[in-house]
């Protein structure tokens, strides 16, 4: 199930085994607390944690005798275990029998950040997957949208959508700038994009990314505005270089590539929306250019590294190439 069913699900009753698996941690820490607040009575005495490395061979077995230990006057027992990956063989030989003759006092919490190491826990039938990975614009939109609402604050879609590409979905600090704005705004009051454009701090990879939205539409002006307000906040020349070369070799890539959108998503962990803009700024730009500004980022980052050019100068170089050549 995805994070957000999560609560609804907990309010039809408690599973056994919870697996909360992805690469955001905000996502990975609530749904654990959710999970705890909702069934953990007494923690200090009903509450087990162990990291997975350490459950190995002989030292499953007191692992197991924590799971199937009676909970202290409260119905349920609730043991987590981080970062979890058992083998093919290990699933089979000691965690399986504990799964197939699971006590229904006790509540397991599997928290992976990872998804491809060991045997797929998702895919075992006693386990509940809580997709924990980072959500994709429209899902933070929602989430922002809501939250404020529940507040009391009103906010438009556009002001909400705002915050999600502004922290780039990183729900740790859309939270964060959610929280703030509410307390800002107060009950009974408004959030508007303009009030999101002057409070909410915008990343500096969202930044680049607006650097780059330039091109396409051949807007020098904003590029250099945009250039100069990341060195003032610290951002390198060469950081911006990397940022161009991999900026056009992934442009490049969904041009010439014979995949659909899906795929390409998958391929360079871009949200499918993305490839779809991408596609189009390719387009804009022409496959050949794209070839020539892959090959002239590329080389005058060698420069740069190798002593050759100065950051000003291959800085300078880049943007003469993507604006004048």
């Amino acid at each position: 199930m995805e994070y957000t069913k999560l609560k609804e699900d907990i309010s039809e009753g408690a599973r056994s085994i919870y697996l909360l698996e992805g690469n955001d941690a905000y996502f990975r820490t609530h749904a654990e607390e959710q999970i705890k607040n909702a069934f953990l009575q007494m923690g200090e005495l009903n509450f087990a944690s162990y990291e997975g490395t350490d459950i190995k061979g002989s030292a499953f077995r007191a692992f197991a005798a924590a799971v199937n230990a009676f909970p202290f006057m409260a119905e349920k027992r609730v043991v987590k275990v981080s970062e979890f990956y058992p083998t093919e063989s290990e699933y089979s030989s000691y965690v399986q029998p504990l799964f197939d003759d699971f006590p229904p006092t006790t509540i397991l919490i599997i928290v992976n950040s990872q998804t491809k190491k060991g045997v797929d826990l998702k895919r075992k039938k006693a386990v509940t997957y809580v997709n924990c990975n980072k959500a994709d614009e429209d899902t933070v939109t929602r989430w922002a949208y809501l939250t404020m609402k529940r507040a009391g604050v009103a906010a438009s879609q556009e002001a909400c959508g705002a915050i999600a590409a502004y922290c780039l979905c990183d729900m740790a600090r859309v939270s964060k700038e959610v929280e703030k704005l509410v307390q800002w705004a107060g009950a009974g009051n408004k959030v508007t994009l303009a009030d999101v454009d002057e409070m909410v701090y915008k990343d500096a990879d969202y930044r680049i990314y607006e650097m780059t939205n330039c091109i396409s539409r051949r807007d020098y002006a904003n590029f250099v505005a945009i250039a100069n307000d990341l060195f003032s906040k610290g951002i390198d020349r060469n950081a911006l270089i990397a940022s161009l070369s991999s900026y056009f070799r992934n442009l490049l890539y969904i041009a010439t590539v014979r995949q659909s959108d899906k795929q390409i998503s998958s391929d360079l962990h871009m949200a499918e929306y993305g490839v779809k803009k991408s596609r189009e700024q390719a387009r804009a730009i022409g496959v050949a250019k794209l070839k020539r500004l892959t090959e002239a980022m590329y080389s005058l980052a060698s420069a740069l590294k190798g002593g050759e050019m100065t950051a000003e100068g291959a800085f300078g170089t880049a943007v003469a190439s993507v604006f004048f050549s």
